[in-house]
C-alpha cells in the first residue's frame, strides 16, 4: 500500500530498473520486480483487469480505479516508460561500442538473479532439480539457435508485442531476448529510439492482449505449482547465461534491414582465446561485480520492505 511520498518514489525507482531491464537482451524486468518485493501485488494488479466492466458497473470510475490498483500501477509504468525512453539510447551505444563491459555486467545480474531467485524455492525436492534443469537445458538451446529474420510488418510487430510481453514479466526469462531470437529486437529499439508511432502502438497493443492472458495463466501456475514454478524459472535463468557471455568468437555473418553487416551464428570461447579485440578481463570482472551487487542491493531492499510490512 502506497502511503507516502517516499513509497511512490521508491516505486517509481523499480519501475525504473524494470524498464532498463527489459531494454538488455536477457535481462528480465519481472526479475527486478521479484527481487524488489513488488511481484505478486504486479501480478494481482495485471490480473484485475479481466474485472474492470464489473467493476465500473458497480462501483463507478472510482471502484474501477481502486479495483486495478491504479495508483500502484501507473507509479510503477511512469518508471517503467521513463527508463526505456531514456536508457535505450545508452544500451543501444554500450551494446555497439564497449560491448564485453556491458555484457559482463549483465553476467553479473543474471549470476545474482538465479541465486536469489533459486532462494525463493521453499523445498528443494527431486521434483524442483528435475525442472530446474529442464529449464536450464530448454533456454541453453534456445539460445544457441541463430537469430531469425522475421517481417517487420505491423502485424509481425505485433505478434512480438504479445510472445514478449509474457517473457518480460516473468523473473528469470527476458522479453527483449525473445525478441532477438524471433528477429525483431533491433527493429523495435530503433523504432523506440526514432518514436515511430505505429510500431510502438501496434507493439503496445500486442503487449495488453498477452498481459490480459498470461498474467492470470502465471498467477495460476505460482498459486498451483509455486516450487516447481520458480524452480524451473531459475533454470531459464541459469540456461541464458549462454546468452550473456562476453566473449564470443563469431562463425557467420548476416545483413540486417539497414543493411548493415550483423553477427549471426556465434560460439562462447575463453577470454584468452578471444581476437577480435582486447579481452579487457580485468574490465569484465569489475562489471560483473558492479552487476551482482546491484542485484545484491535490489534484494536487501526487498527485504527491508517486507519486514516493515
Amino acid at each position: 500500500m502506497l502511503k507516502s511520498k517516499k513509497d511512490y518514489f521508491l516505486l517509481y525507482l523499480k519501475g525504473m530498473g524494470m524498464g532498463a531491464a527489459d531494454v538488455v537482451p536477457g535481462v528480465s524486468g519481472g526479475t527486478i520486480a521479484l527481487i524488489s518485493g513488488i511481484y505478486e501485488e504486479f501480478i494481482d494488479a495485471l490480473k484485475s483487469f479481466s474485472g474492470v466492466p464489473k467493476a465500473l458497473k458497480n462501483a463507478g470510475l472510482k471502484g474501477a480505479w481502486e479495483h486495478i490498483n491504479g495508483k500502484f500501477l501507473t507509479t510503477l509504468a511512469a518508471g517503467i516508460i521513463t527508463s526505456l525512453l531514456s536508457l535505450v539510447f545508452f544500451i543501444k551505444y554500450a551494446l555497439e561500442n564497449h560491448p564485453i563491459a556491458i555484457w559482463s555486467f549483465f553476467f553479473g545480474l543474471i549470476i545474482a538473479s538465479c541465486y536469489f531467485v533459486g532462494k525463493t524455492v521453499k523445498n528443494w525436492s527431486l521434483a524442483t532439480i528435475i525442472s530446474l534443469l529442464i529449464g536450464t537445458v530448454l533456454v541453453f538451446l534456445l539460445t544457441s539457435i541463430a537469430p531469425s529474420q522475421t517481417s517487420t510488418e505491423l502485424w509481425m510487430v505485433f505478434i512480438a508485442g504479445t510472445v514478449a510481453i509474457c517473457a518480460m514479466i516473468l523473473p528469470g526469462i527476458s522479453g527483449a531476448f525473445i525478441l532477438v531470437l524471433i528477429g525483431q529486437y533491433k527493429y523495435i529499439i530503433s523504432s523506440l529510439s526514432e518514436l515511430n508511432i505505429a510500431v510502438i502502438g501496434t507493439f503496445a497493443i500486442g503487449c495488453i492482449s498477452g498481459l490480459l492472458f498470461f498474467s492470470h495463466f502465471l498467477s495460476w501456475l505460482l498459486k498451483k505449482y509455486h516450487n516447481l514454478t520458480l524452480a524451473m524459472l531459475t533454470g531459464f535463468m541459469i540456461g541464458s547465461l549462454n546468452k550473456i557471455w562476453p566473449w564470443k568468437e563469431t562463425l557467420s555473418w548476416t545483413t540486417d534491414r539497414h543493411g548493415e553487416t550483423v553477427p549471426l551464428l556465434q560460439n562462447n570461447i575463453l577470454p584468452t582465446n578471444y581476437t577480435e579485440s582486447e579481452p579487457q578481463l580485468a574490465l569484465a570482472i569489475l562489471f560483473s561485480i558492479l552487476g551482482f551487487g546491484l542485484i545484491f542491493i535490489l534484494e536487501k531492499m526487498g527485504d527491508r520492505i517486507k519486514s516493515n510490512k
